[in-house]
């Protein structure tokens, strides 16, 4: 496998994410890298870090479609440990091309979207049980809050990112809650000694609205080249 590092886009504040570019099988295959460092928690979905913890770095690497490797988190450790990602993260995988991702500001708060949107649909479907591939496109949202939340806050902020994410498929056009794989990851300063620990992250409190409408604008920009 190799990795190839291209120049890095303009750094956003909270999640400067960098591009990476790799060869696997023959095949040429992106990935984004946030190297957070220490003190943030994250609460993710995803396959490689899921649920809450600290966590000190975000990949979210596109792999081929039709993939069929059975263990994508040993495969996200790898990708990740290849770029020199250090100690615990994240990782998230999709399809869709990462170069076109999206990204927005409010008041401090971020998030990067990328959006693979070729398998999508309703949550609430009247199938049941149907397979599906582990990455046929997937919209994956990386947001950063420069706060603490509590555990509650950190949960009630993913329910803020799905809404958010929803509103603006709607808005862009699109007759779907999603695709069948996306995954989140919502991070939030570890707190220290004094400081204030938000306990709601709900869409009409001041972070939560902060970051809805930040997820809003990326996951419009991202669907907008999907």
């Amino acid at each position: 496998m190799t990795v190839v590092i291209p120049p890095p886009r303009p750094a956003a504040g909270l999640i400067p994410v960098r591009r990476l570019t790799r060869i696997e099988e023959g095949e040429r295959l992106g990935a984004l890298l946030w190297r957070a460092g220490a003190g943030w928690r994250m609460v993710s979905s995803a396959v490689l870090g899921g649920g809450i913890e600290e966590r000190a770095w975000v990949l979210n690497a596109q792999v081929s479609h039709g993939y069929r490797r059975t263990d994508p988190a040993r495969h996200l450790a790898e990708l990740a440990a290849a770029v020199g990602a250090q100690g615990s993260g994240v990782g998230l995988m999709t399809a869709a091309d990462v170069a076109l991702y999206g990204s927005a500001r409010d008041s401090g708060a971020e998030a990067v979207v990328t959006a693979g949107l070729g398998v999508r649909g309703w949550a609430a479907s009247p199938a049941e049980g149907v397979p599906v591939p582990v990455a046929p496109g997937t919209i994956n949202i990386i947001a950063a809050l420069p706060v603490a939340l509590s555990d509650a806050a950190l949960v009630n902020a993913v329910s803020t990112v799905t809404e958010a994410k929803v509103q603006a498929l709607l808005d862009a056009g699109y007759d779907c809650s999603g695709t069948p794989t996306d995954a989140v990851c919502v991070a939030a300063r570890s707190p220290c000694p004094g400081d204030e620990v938000q306990v709601f992250a709900g869409p009409r409190s001041l972070w939560g609205a902060r970051l809805a409408r930040a997820v809003y604008s990326a996951v419009r920009a991202a669907a907008a080249d999907a």
